[in-house]
């Protein structure tokens, strides 16, 4: 299983920008294996994007932002979808993950 972060990486918003920070930042810290997926360099990234968010979480007007978040092709959510599980310490069901990858202990 792949977590893929779509992200736009010549983004103008400074929201979008530390959206994807804070995703990026909290799966390197937890040492989550990730892809990043720039929307912005290939067209087809980002119409495969638009096509695989359910239509219930597509905003009204306009096209859904970056930071999108996805386990292999299964949609796992947006920013707030992922904000919102960490408040729930809920990350890795959200991410469709069984649990926190193990960490060696790098003392013995």
């Amino acid at each position: 299983m792949v977590i893929k972060v779509y992200i736009a990486s010549s983004s103008a918003s400074v929201a979008v920008k530390k959206h994807q920070q804070a995703v990026v930042g909290f799966l390197e810290a937890n040492r989550i294996s990730f892809q990043e997926v720039d929307i912005t360099m290939m067209e087809e990234h980002r119409l495969w994007m638009y096509r695989n968010i359910p239509k219930d979480k597509r905003p009204e007007k306009g096209n859904p932002l970056p930071p999108q978040i996805f386990n292999e092709d299964r949609y796992c959510g947006d920013y707030e979808d992922f904000f919102q599980s960490k408040e729930d310490n809920n990350v890795f069901a959200f991410l469709g993950l069984s649990s926190q990858p193990s960490v060696k202990d790098s003392e013995s």
